[in-house]
């Protein structure tokens, strides 16, 4: 089954979330734990949540995705700064099990001039202080496209925060069009050659989503602009050929593309419909 949806606000619930990627043919959702700039989450309404398990089995919604604030950076140099990312990280996977078997997306974190070695120790040592082994959601690390001091613009930096991991089982990573394209991986001309890659230095097991965005600028650009779908320089074919791709048909995609309502990202869901092989 293709499994699509886009990124919804959180602020009326999971209920409505999930209707709102109904009203759309969507079939899976995003949402941002709390405030994308970070800040106090919404108090998780327990009828709200019962009432999205019964709304989402009728509907075939198996799967979502949180996603961590911007804010959040478990490699800053700052005490006080980590210490913060640390907290929100402990809170939102305890407010993620009121969903058991869900995946919470999250951005590595910025060096900040320490050296990417040392983001990554940190990295991995702020999960390893948060993680549990009785924990049912599996914590993603997003592709990056490598601007400033982020980690996670390689493939090899990802897989070098999983290998420190003691939850190692409990990691894998979203994989972000846009950002792997603007970090330098050909997915236009090299898709095969790009997946053969990421298979070896992290592992295809360990790809769990992927963010289906287009890009305003061209490849290895290392700034990070999503663009709607079809309209920048990845292309809606080559965006088409991911979705239809054997070793990630199969895998939730969402949309991150910069729509103003739900009318323009059903479009997009109606067009990847369209283009997508089922086998």
């Amino acid at each position: 089954m293709f499994t699509i949806g886009c990124h919804l606000s959180s602020a009326k619930g999971y209920l409505k979330m999930a209707k709102d990627a109904v009203s759309i043919d969507g079939n899976t959702f995003q949402f941002f734990t709390r405030n994308p700039r970070g800040g106090k989450a919404k108090a998780i309404d327990p009828a709200d949540v019962a009432a999205f398990h019964e709304y989402a089995n009728e509907h075939g919604i198996t799967t979502f995705l949180a996603h961590a604030p911007y804010t959040m950076n478990p490699a800053a140099a700052k005490p006080e700064t980590r210490q913060f990312a640390i907290e929100l990280l402990t809170d939102d996977l305890m407010r993620m099990e009121n969903t058991p078997g869900q995946l919470y997306n999250m951005h590595p974190g910025c060096h900040v001039g320490q050296g990417t070695e040392k983001g990554i120790e940190l990295i991995a040592d702020a999960l390893n202080q948060v993680m549990t082994p009785d924990q049912t959601t599996t914590v993603l690390l997003e592709t990056m496209a490598g601007k400033g001091s982020e980690v996670g613009g390689r493939f090899e930096e990802l897989a070098a925060i999983i290998e420190r991991v003691d939850q190692a089982d409990k990691m894998g990573v979203c994989l972000d069009t846009c950002h792997v394209w603007e970090g330098g991986y050909d997915i236009v001309g090299n898709l095969d050659g790009v997946l053969e890659e990421f298979d070896r230095i992290v592992g295809l097991d360990r790809l769990r989503a992927i963010h289906l965005n287009d890009s305003k600028n061209p490849l290895a650009a290392h700034k990070d602009r999503h663009e709607a779908i079809g309209e920048g320089h990845i292309g809606f074919e080559a965006l088409a050929a991911v979705t239809n791709h054997p070793a990630l048909r199969d895998l939730p995609f969402f949309l991150e593309t910069p729509q103003d309502n739900l009318d323009g990202w059903a479009a997009e869901i109606a067009a990847l419909r369209a283009a997508h092989q089922e086998g």
